[in-house]
């Protein structure tokens, strides 16, 4: 009788550790900004870059910020410190990137997705950077998906030719040609990357090849392969090859890289590439689906 005791009170120990692992578990939406930045870095809930923070921006909505302007290099521990809080152990991330945030988040995976990561407390001090939680590794992040607002993965032409401040470290990495051999694009260790392409241009934005949101051309937004940006457009665009939705190759033959999907295509020309401090332009259509399926 005894030992059916304890063998009964050691099955009711291990399940109450189960259910405790399982109410420690959570998810949270992770927002990587891009070019300027203007959040605090370290402070995941300062949403400067992108609107009021009172905002619904998915579940438990953190803003990974870093400064918008050093290297993609330099930088990249910001976002690899915001990965490991939030996104391992028990916990799960929805990411949602804008601009050169997508250049960021798919160099952090190409070259870390796949080391072994120390298992966080979600609890972030100051800095951005959470304590251990039970001593444990684990290989990459746990990442469910990652949306990407005009993503820059590709470059811009504005970089290209001078457009922005040529001093600036990160518009050196942003040129066509430089982000695109940056690191391996196929490698995003296995985590999709769902394309949101804007098309509201302007007059200046004429050196953009294709549709574009005013910085970021098609063949970027739209993750399309290749070691140069190619020209793309809608369907209504009768001189121009279209941008295809999913990860279709597109018409005349261009593909995209592994992993990545166009999710969305401006077929309205109603969306330009700034956030305007209100979660507008194509970052609203990004925000929409953060708060509609990240549950």
């Amino acid at each position: 009788m005894m030992k059916f005791k304890r063998l009964f009170f050691s099955l009711v120990l291990l399940a109450a550790s189960a259910m405790s692992n399982i109410a420690s578990a959570d998810n949270y939406s992770l927002w990587i900004n891009g070019r300027t930045g203007g959040g605090v870095v370290g402070n995941y809930n300062s949403f400067t870059y992108w609107g009021p923070a009172t905002t619904a921006a998915g579940v438990n909505k953190k803003s990974v910020n870093w400064d918008g302007y050093n290297s993609i290099a330099s930088q990249n521990g910001k976002i690899r410190d915001a990965l490991d809080c939030f996104c391992t152990g028990n916990n799960w991330c929805y990411i949602a990137t804008h601009s050169a945030g997508d250049l960021m988040l798919g160099y952090t995976l190409a070259n870390y997705g796949s080391t072994s990561r120390m298992k966080k407390n979600a609890s972030a001090n100051s800095s951005g950077q959470c304590g251990n939680s039970d001593g444990t590794a684990q290989t990459g992040w746990n990442i469910k998906w990652v949306r990407a607002a005009s993503g820059a993965g590709g470059g811009s032409e504005l970089s290209d030719a001078g457009s922005w401040a040529v001093s600036e470290p990160l518009v050196k990495d942003l040129k066509t040609a430089t982000a695109r051999a940056m690191y391996n694009h196929n490698n995003t260790a296995n985590v999709w990357f769902y394309m949101y392409a804007g098309a509201k241009g302007t007059v200046y934005s004429g050196i953009l090849p294709g549709q574009d949101d005013e910085a970021v051309a098609y063949h970027s937004s739209g993750g399309v392969a290749g070691s140069a940006g190619s020209s793309l457009c809608n369907p209504s665009d009768w001189f121009c090859n279209d941008l295809t939705l999913g990860t279709a190759a597109n018409e005349g033959g261009s593909v995209k890289w592994s992993f990545h999907s166009v999710a969305f295509r401006d077929d309205n020309e109603a969306y330009n590439h700034y956030a305007n401090s209100n979660w507008q332009g194509i970052i609203s259509v990004v925000r929409s689906a953060m708060v509609s399926s990240a549950l």
